[in-house]
């Protein structure tokens, strides 16, 4: 196939094997159809956009020369999910000490036995308190909440691209929620001191 009949419309094998034949159109393409994508996983781990953006860029960097080991065992964007996440996790490793600057998340609804967050701080505060009570997780446990609650996956693809127990991304998960239903309450109780 070459270059003029392959587009960011064609399917996933035949831009591959068209790379595999010697054709940088062909990456070029993958890069256009999948870099927000990747860059949203990654964001979503790391919340720096810095930082988000760096890794992008090296998860491409590592496609293109790993392209030629992928097998076709998964579906591609497994495989490019894995490599994003396993990178995003490296950083977070490397980081693990520092303060992260703060960036948009979007507002999670957690159930709660506790009344309405929101009769004690405003909206805007809510979000960043949520912001922190996710970056205050483990990594793996960021990872697995991030892949469950943001992408919707099932624990047995976060279990594959992990390669850990299902039983146990569903025990990441359970303690991910809890950790984030007790940082927020315990900033409710701060908030409730201070006030009174």
């Amino acid at each position: 196939m070459s270059d003029r009949q392959i587009d960011i419309e064609s399917d996933d094998t035949e831009i591959i094997e068209a790379f595999r034949n010697g054709s940088q159109n062909a990456f070029n393409i993958l890069i256009r159809k999948y870099q927000k994508k990747i860059y949203w996983i990654v964001r979503k781990m790391v919340v720096d956009h810095d930082d988000a953006d760096d890794i992008t860029q090296e998860v491409f960097i590592k496609l293109h020369s790993s392209l030629s080991e992928f097998r076709g065992e998964s579906k591609f964007f497994t495989y490019l999910y894995k490599i994003a996440m396993n990178y995003s996790l490296n950083h977070l490793n490397r980081k693990k000490r520092e303060n992260m600057r703060s960036a948009d998340i979007s507002t999670v609804e957690i159930e709660s036995d506790e009344k309405p967050f929101d009769t004690v701080i405003d909206e805007q505060e809510r979000t960043k308190l949520l912001e922190e009570a996710i970056r205050s997780l483990p990594d793996q446990q960021r990872a697995v909440f991030n892949m469950r609650y943001y992408d919707d996956m099932s624990y047995e693809e976060i279990s594959k691209l992990l390669e850990r127990s299902v039983g146990g991304m569903k025990a990441n998960y359970f303690h991910a929620v809890r950790n984030i239903q007790k940082f927020l309450s315990n900033c409710k109780r701060k908030e409730l001191l201070e006030g009174s």
